[in-house]
């Protein structure tokens, strides 16, 4: 039986970092990042003072559309911080996560796709409304392709 504690806890690893300068397009794949405070990404569309400064896809989650013939990979959905080995889409609002010395909480689980991207179009499906979630910058700091990501859940 897990203890309390290692039920708590997750760790697994950043597979991307994705920013782009505008917002409603793909993000482009860089190799770091710096995290500001209340802020996020520096340099990302998405960025500012609100509840959604950082979001977070799974690896396994792209997969899933890839299984259903789409061509796309880390960044086509918009996220800025790809996982692989954490169950993002099972993460509750207030949870903590921590890559090297930054620190995000869990502000929001899944988004409304007011409009249908180019994604959904293609498969007549998109993960990201229900399987991405968002995050406001706590502690900022540098983060780097491959970092450990720490996850502290807050729930049961």
């Amino acid at each position: 039986m897990q203890s309390l504690i290692e039920a708590r806890t997750a760790t697994g690893r950043v597979v991307a970092i994705s920013v782009s300068e505008r917002k409603g397009v793909p993000k482009s794949n860089i190799d770091s990042a710096v995290l500001r405070p209340e802020w996020g990404i520096e340099g990302d569309a998405h960025a500012g003072k609100w509840h959604r400064q950082i979001s977070l896809l799974a690896v396994e989650s792209i997969e899933k559309m890839r299984a259903k013939g789409l061509d796309v990979g880390p960044g086509a959905f918009a996220e800025n911080i790809t996982t692989e080995f954490i169950d993002i889409p099972h993460l509750s609002v207030g949870d903590r996560v921590r890559i090297g010395a930054a620190e995000l909480e869990i502000t929001q689980i899944g988004k409304k796709c007011h409009a249908r991207c180019a994604i959904f179009q293609a498969a007549g499906d998109c993960v990201m409304p229900r399987e991405g979630i968002f995050a406001r910058v706590l502690v900022g700091g540098p983060i780097r392709v491959g970092d450990s990501v720490h996850v502290t859940r807050t729930t049961g």
